[in-house]
Parts: C-alpha cells; structure tokens; sequence
C-alpha cells in the first residue's frame, strides 16, 4: 500500500510558483524546488509526474487563478472603464518599484524565457493575454459608449497595444525601475485614446 501524502499539494504549488517567479524556470534546479517545498524529489515526481515542468506549468496555472486576478482588480469587473485600465498600468507601476515587483510577472517572464520552446507554457501565456486583452477590449467599448475616450475609438486595436505596452513596461521596470520612465509609458500609451 502506498505511504500517504505528506504534504499538502497546493502548498507545494505555492511555494514552487515563488520559486520559479523569482528564479525563472530554467535557473530553478529540482534541488531548489525541495528546498523551497521541503517534499523531497521522490514526492515531488510522485505528486507532479513529469517532475520540474509538470509543476512548472501547474506553477503557471496557480499563477493564472491566484495572482493575476489580483493585479486585474476592477479591470476584470463588467463596469470597468477607462479609470480602470488606467488603475491596472498604475498597478503595474507600483509593483515594479517594490523590491518584490522587481520580479515581474511569471506569466511575462514565461513568455520571455520559455514560450518559444515550450508549447504548453505558450498556450498559458496566450491564455492570460487574451484574458486581459478581453478585458480591456471591453473597458475600452465602455469608455466609448459614456464618452471618456473618442467615439471611434477602435477599442479592440487600442487593447490590444495597451496589452504589448503592459508587457513592455514589465519588462523595462526589471531593468530600470525608474519612476519617471515607467509612467512616461504609461502617460505616453494612454494618449491616443482621447
């Protein structure tokens, strides 16, 4: 009969999600993951079968359902608007000038690091970024309609550069969190829409 579990498996995604958001996927070894988790590599393949990348990618979808509706706030809502998509990239700002905000965003360094190579690390990228396209497409046409950006605005075209320039900006505050520069981006990509 086999032993129980004994740890609990959404700690351990947890825990590993951290690890591989400060780390990236690359530079977190198996030996880090039990350090980070305190499940030894046995439990570890046992509980995620396809070892590191299996829990990477659960990794990535904790992320998803736990982190990101955090940063989307109000955006995420069906009332949301302009203010709102502007309280997301102010958001965005304030995290990259916390220590901890310096890491970034998982799913953005997953992009960078790993989507060119690893299908299904792809697939959860596009999955978010056609999430919060969709959201700001929506803020965007509701905006339009109360008349707090220009009438023909094209509000799917428009989120979908507020989308690159969100990824963009996260990029820039790991390298330069500069105050000034990351909401001269942000000023510069609002610009366009009154």
């Amino acid at each position: 009969m086999p032993r129980p579990r004994e740890f609990e498996p959404e700690q351990v995604l947890d825990a590993a999600m951290r690890r591989f958001w400060e780390r990236g996927y690359r530079a977190t070894s198996i030996e880090d993951l039990v350090k980070a988790t305190g499940v030894k590599p046995g439990s570890i393949y046992s509980a995620f079968p396809g070892g590191k990348r299996a829990l990477f990618l659960k990794s990535l979808e904790r992320y998803s359902k736990l982190v990101v509706p955090q940063k989307l706030g109000e955006l995420d809502s069906p009332g949301a608007s302009v203010a709102e998509v502007r309280g997301y990239f102010d958001g965005l700002v304030r995290d990259l000038l916390s220590p901890e905000g310096r890491q970034g965003c998982l799913l953005v360094n997953t992009a960078i690091e790993n989507a060119a190579e690893d299908d299904e690390a792809a697939a959860v990228v596009r999955g978010h970024l056609a999430r919060l396209e969709h959201c700001m497409t929506r803020a965007l046409a509701t905006a339009a309609r109360r008349g707090e950006v220009r009438a023909d605005l094209d509000a799917a075209g428009a989120a979908r550069l507020l989308v690159a320039t969100a990824q963009g900006l996260m990029v820039v505050g790991k390298a330069n969190p500069d105050q000034a520069v990351l909401r001269a981006i942000v000023d510069n990509a609002f610009v366009g829409l009154t």
